[in-house]
């Protein structure tokens, strides 16, 4: 009975002498896609807004991304700054462009292909310099789909840029683009509009004239996004996974 008592006691003063675990912030870094929004803005979400609900205590989700910010704009506002003079060792850094440096008639975002790459791998490096963790997504996908009913890639060469960085770096690497396409695809061309901004005129008091929007998502598309991110970022072997939030089981 005493070596019970005994074993019993250790392992209660082991359960309180265990360490803490380090508390980490998760950055995320993007455009439109994935911005906390206005509530003028409602019903349109980013992916970024239902992320935060996916972790444990330990984990501050940090969201840096804003409308229409391409990776030339988000260097030359300072936003990139303010990420990497907070990041700490441990902390994770993910990087999601290209909507808006393809933009070619909007010369204050447009990034060339060469320059793209450049500011990606500058990304990598000083969130590295940090020792912070760096995860490098390719640019979700628009709503797009062909006449046979197939969703179509909408960031060919973009996405593409992405990839090469990617290999080059050798980093972390989401291909968003591929898996948000293949999400589309399973709604198919009409049911998929439920997950963007698509209002009727009179529908929602934000948008009057309505809104006819395959790039910007709704709660719901934002929603499926967050999760089709925490189920990729599973696959990866990073201690961030350790730190996902587990609801207690009701008794």
């Amino acid at each position: 009975m005493k070596k019970l008592f005994a074993f019993i006691s250790g392992i209660v003063l082991l359960a309180f002498t265990l360490p803490e675990k380090k508390k980490i912030k998760i950055f995320l870094a993007g455009d439109s896609t994935i911005a906390i929004k206005e509530t003028k803005a409602y019903p349109e979400t980013g992916w970024g807004m239902p992320f935060i609900n996916f972790w444990d205590s330990t984990v501050t989700v940090v969201n840096r991304a804003k409308n229409g910010r391409s990776t030339k704009t988000f260097l030359s506002e300072g936003l990139w700054k303010s990420i990497i003079d907070e990041a700490k060792e441990g902390d994770y850094v993910i990087i999601q462009f290209g909507h808006n440096d393809e933009s070619v008639e909007k010369k204050e975002r447009y990034a060339t292909p060469d320059t793209f790459k450049m500011n990606l791998t500058r990304f990598i490096k000083e969130t590295r310099e940090k020792k912070a963790i760096p995860i490098l997504f390719t640019p979700v996908s628009r709503r797009k789909f062909d006449k046979e009913g197939n969703a179509v890639e909408t960031h060919k060469e973009y996405s593409a840029l992405t990839k090469e960085v990617a290999k080059e770096q050798n980093t972390l690497f989401i291909d968003l683009d591929e898996k948000s396409r293949a999400l589309y695809q399973q709604f198919g061309p009409e049911n998929s509009k439920w997950l963007f901004l698509q209002l009727a005129p009179g529908e929602h008091p934000n948008y009057p004239e309505g809104r006819n929007d395959n790039t910007h998502f709704n709660e719901l598309g934002a929603r499926l996004i967050a999760q089709l991110v925490l189920k990729e970022l599973k696959t990866l072997p990073i201690e961030l996974n350790e730190r996902i939030f587990i609801p207690p089981v009701k008794k």
